[in-house]
């Protein structure tokens, strides 16, 4: 369970997920699945390759929607409202659920380029008040001491640990509700690895966080609660501390325990 935190059955549900399906073509992906994620909390999504649970994680902000073929069932309710309504403005979506990715993908501009671009292009500050919301940005991820002295350098000069930091203050700039992190680490070594699990866990505090990771290590480090996906299905959902040690379902202790997988 994530250090420090203890559960709260308390705290507001912030995606609803209600048999929810997706399918690539006719390939069916994930299997209606049925989950709460709640405010505030540190959601880790576990399985092995190919189990959707990436796929899970970019339905969360509609991210599957550019793929020819792509096609959703079910509900998946953000603060009450169905993100899949035909009404919903996907930019405003995607701006509520920020998304970082596997491997750092700074743009190649400057540090503070990278951080001012999503509160520029959507309009959401002035000239004057962009600096506040780089520096800002930057405390928040962790990355402001480092760089304060050399805002206008190449983000692509920072070490991967470093540029994976920006990118996570490029999604926070854009004040989103929701972060998604699709395996964040699997490109850093683990000293970049430990300061981003640090991160996670301050981050917490204000926004609502969904990993996906391969390490189960460091699911049951640094989250609340754990999704076992296997095969599409969701085979188990549960507080992590009793996922890894008491799980319900014979498919999930073997998975944790290296007998499946």
């Amino acid at each position: 369970m994530a250090q420090g935190r203890p559960i709260d059955n308390n705290r507001a549900i912030k995606i609803d997920v209600r048999d929810f399906s997706f399918y690539y073509g006719d390939f069916q992906a994930l299997d209606s699945l049925t989950l709460s994620i709640r405010e505030h909390e540190i959601t880790a999504l576990i399985g092995p390759s190919g189990c959707g649970k990436s796929t899970f994680l970019r339905a969360l902000n509609r991210m599957n929607d550019t793929i020819p073929g792509a096609r959703a069932t079910g509900d998946v309710l953000l603060d009450g409202q169905n993100i899949y309504d035909p009404h919903v403005d996907v930019t405003e979506l995607r701006q509520r659920v920020g998304m970082v990715f596997q491997r750092p993908n700074p743009f190649p501009q400057s540090i503070y380029d990278n951080v001012a671009f999503g509160p520029r292009v959507l309009g959401l500050a002035r000239n004057s008040d962009l600096d506040d919301i780089v520096r800002q940005s930057l405390e928040s991820a962790g990355l402001w001491d480092e760089v304060k002295h050399r805002l206008r350098s190449p983000a692509l000069a920072l070490n991967p640990g470093q540029q994976q930091r920006l990118c996570i203050a490029r999604a926070i700039a854009v004040k989103p509700d929701v972060i998604l992190m699709d395996e964040p680490c699997s490109a850093l070594d683990p000293v970049a690895t430990l300061r981003i699990e640090d991160l996670m866990r301050e981050l917490a505090q204000d926004y609502t966080i969904v990993i996906v990771t391969h390490n189960m290590q460091q699911a049951a480090r640094v989250s609340d609660r754990t999704g076992f996906f296997w095969l599409g299905k969701l085979i188990e959902f549960d507080e992590t501390e009793r996922l890894f040690s008491t799980p319900r379902e014979a498919l999930t202790e073997a998975y944790i325990t290296g007998r499946r997988g």
